[in-house]
């Protein structure tokens, strides 16, 4: 067994968005298909919590296209001052601020898996904030860039901005609560 948060969309609260833990039957194994049961299980979880919630699995394992398209690694996030468009991962790892070094301008260019495993992010000290556009960001609240970035290319993307409004509910089979702090599903929540 294992846990994992599903995000839930609430337009009519004050609080936008929901964490609800679920416990579902975890398959290990890094295949496609081991990923994809467990989301299958997951997904299952979430429709005994709540039999009318729209779930999304929004990652690159999703057996969704609309979830894989919504993963970080592919949805694309407009630079201002290159006026090009890099995977997410990239523009996050990228503009990482730290006490020793970065932001890391060169991880722009690399495949986004490459740009998350990229040692200096783990030996350039602790984690001081985010540049971007010549705008310095601060680690506080924790997951607001994040947040700012996904939602920004999010809302570039006319055909994912309507297609994500069909759920309202959102997971990620990657997203450990007890290892990571931004999560792609929670931004798709607070974008919905």
């Amino acid at each position: 067994m294992a846990t994992r948060i599903c995000f839930i969309a609430q337009s009519n609260s004050y609080s936008i968005y929901k964490e609800v833990k679920i416990d579902f039957q975890y398959f290990s194994g890094f295949s496609i298909s081991q990923k994809q049961k467990s989301i299958a299980s997951l997904h299952e979880g979430v429709r005994r919590f709540d039999k009318t919630l729209s779930v999304l699995e929004v990652s690159t394992k999703s057996p969704n296209p609309t979830g894989v398209a919504l993963s970080a690694f592919n949805l694309k996030f407009f630079d201002k001052v290159t006026s090009r468009e890099y995977p997410l991962e990239n523009i996050f790892q990228s503009s990482k601020v730290f006490e020793y070094g970065g932001p890391y301008n060169d991880l722009l260019n690399v495949h986004p898996r490459e740009a998350k495993r990229d040692e200096r992010l783990r030996t350039s000290g602790r984690l001081i904030g985010f540049r971007i556009d010549d705008a310095f960001w601060e680690n506080e609240p924790k997951t607001m860039f994040y947040d700012w970035i996904y939602i920004r290319s999010l809302y570039r993307n006319s055909y994912l901005s309507k297609e994500i409004l069909n759920y309202n509910a959102f997971t990620d089979i990657e997203f450990n609560q007890e290892k990571s702090i931004n999560c792609q599903a929670r931004s798709a929540a607070i974008f919905v």
